[in-house]
């Protein structure tokens, strides 16, 4: 595909307004209190996953609702010192898989927690966490973008979001890891995920959003017609009567809100022929995004962005802030 965007001066100056709602603050704070009330009892048991200089953990804490969510941690198996952790959200449809689908922060020296995602995990890698929720059970077109929209008390992503600052909240528990060096990170789903949590958690201290996805909604519905932003053009082509509402809902969990938010210091990436997650989309997040913030652009390149061009990178841009995760 090519190029189908703004041009690269305009995506460079692109601040479109954000749609918040006036109690989006407050809804967060009563919903991460909410669960907050549940104890987090987070439980790392051993895993023989066979690999001889990585010690594994199956994990489990309790997420939105005090569900059970499961996880990795992954910590290089020699260590002297506490390690300074990043924590990973997943893409779409995407589960937790084995602990030999993660062995790249491990091997760079840092802890890393990899969150699984409820109710997915069957389109690519696995998952082991189910969606326990019945608020979301209304008619929802296919897949997770339209489950409970009808409110954002009952959207999907309101328990995911939660689950994630929770994962947060569990592996600063873990006596390995350093409480006050923790990076967020993720691809696609896992970039938006990634940006939510830097806008929720203040003290978080470093950000890595990569093509992210679940920003500026509106527009991504309007110039992409790939899945999975199409399933909410679906949906608004049968319910007709409730698109106003239906945006009105996604406003609670636009990455643009979140990133007005966040401090921790960031780096983006974004590939300029991205037709899942286009890069006015990404763009509008960055620029937006209040904190210290660098961006790594690709531009021949669709939704795998930078690919092992962008760990690179990551590796790079936390050893600046951290030194190496070793030291």
């Amino acid at each position: 595909m090519a190029f189908f965007d703004l041009s690269f001066d305009e995506l460079q100056r692109y601040v479109p307004a954000r749609q918040e709602p006036a109690d989006f603050d407050a809804f967060w704070e009563a919903t991460l209190g909410e669960t907050r009330h549940h104890p987090l009892d987070a439980r790392f048991e051993p895993y023989d996953a066979g690999l001889e200089t990585v010690e594994t953990f199956d994990v489990t804490f309790h997420g939105y609702g005090g569900q059970p969510i499961k996880g990795w941690l992954m910590l290089p198996r020699h260590r002297d010192h506490r390690l300074p952790c990043v924590v990973e959200y997943i893409g779409y449809g995407g589960g937790r898989g084995f602990p030999t689908d993660w062995l790249l922060w491990s091997a760079a020296g840092y802890a890393h927690l990899v969150m699984d995602t409820r109710g997915q995990g069957s389109s690519w890698l696995k998952g082991d966490t189910p969606d326990l929720e019945p608020d979301g059970s209304s008619p929802h077109f296919p897949g997770f973008m339209t489950r409970g929209i009808t409110s954002p008390q009952t959207f999907y992503y309101r328990r995911v979001f939660t689950d994630a600052v929770r994962a947060v909240e569990a592996v600063r528990a873990h006596p390995a890891v350093d409480p006050q060096r923790i990076a967020v990170t993720g691809g696609s789903q896992g970039g938006g995920i990634t940006i939510a949590v830097a806008g929720l958690l203040p003290d978080i201290q470093a950000a890595m959003p990569d093509v992210p996805f679940l920003c500026h909604y509106r527009r991504a519905t309007e110039i992409s017609a790939a899945h999975p932003y199409e399933e909410i053009a679906r949906y608004c082509m049968v319910h007709r009567d409730r698109v106003d509402a239906v945006f009105a809902t996604l406003s609670y969990f636009d990455g643009l809100n979140f990133a007005a938010r966040a401090q921790a210091p960031a780096l983006f990436s974004v590939g300029l022929m991205d037709e899942i997650c286009p890069p006015s989309t990404v763009y509008a997040a960055y620029n937006h995004y209040a904190g210290a913030k660098q961006i790594r652009v690709y531009h021949y390149n669709h939704h795998e962005g930078g690919g092992t061009h962008q760990n690179q990178e990551k590796i790079r841009f936390l050893r600046q802030l951290w030194g190496q995760a070793a030291g």
